[in-house]
């Protein structure tokens, strides 16, 4: 049982890797799917609250949240953690889990319509946001890129040159080091 789990396991991170290396290389193409999930997610609530008789707070608050996150598609791939798009969706999916745990508490459906709204309409476009968040850190500089203030210049490639280069990560500087302990370069001279 131990050795399942753990397969399990391996196999979902595996998963995990793989999709943010998809969204990493084709972030135009995930910007429109996320588009195409958020339409479709739009849709089924109206189904749900037309066909179904869920609450009209539980459709409005999940059509809300949808709202929000149309908002941070519009700087897709780049998502600020502290922006108030960001910060308003997290808080949004809580609320929007806690009315959904208190309608299935009141009125019966069985558990595999329980999942199916909880993975379509909760869990599938927030858990696409949060793999794509390294998505912003291998794509090119451009003039979408909200990090540029008004009294900035606007070209970019100096922008990224001066004050976008990334702080260098722990690791990467200690491996750096240990290949030029092993192996000494010659450094260049101009």
């Amino acid at each position: 049982m131990a050795m399942q789990i753990l397969f399990v396991t391996l196999a979902i991170a595996a998963a995990l890797y793989y999709l943010a290396e998809i969204i990493e290389e084709y972030t135009v193409m995930t910007r429109k799917i996320v588009r195409v999930m958020l339409i479709s997610s739009v849709v089924v609530y109206f189904g749900l609250w037309i066909f179904e008789g869920f609450p009209f707070t539980l459709v409005g608050i999940g059509l809300f949240t949808n709202v929000v996150e149309f908002g941070l598609l519009r700087t897709f791939p780049f998502i600020e953690l502290t922006s108030p798009n960001f910060i308003l969706t997290v808080v949004l999916v809580f609320v929007n889990h806690y009315f959904a745990f208190q309608y299935f508490s009141d009125v019966y459906h069985s558990f595999t319509e329980v999942l199916s709204y909880f993975t379509l309409c909760l869990w599938l476009i927030p858990f696409t946001f949060f793999i794509s968040l390294s998505a912003s850190d291998n794509v090119l500089p451009s003039t979408m890129q909200p990090l540029l203030s008004k009294s900035d210049d606007h070209d970019v490639l100096s922008h990224y040159m001066i004050k976008g280069k990334k702080k260098r990560s722990v690791l990467l500087t200690v491996f750096e080091g240990c290949k030029d302990l092993v192996v000494p370069s010659r450094s260049k001279r101009f």
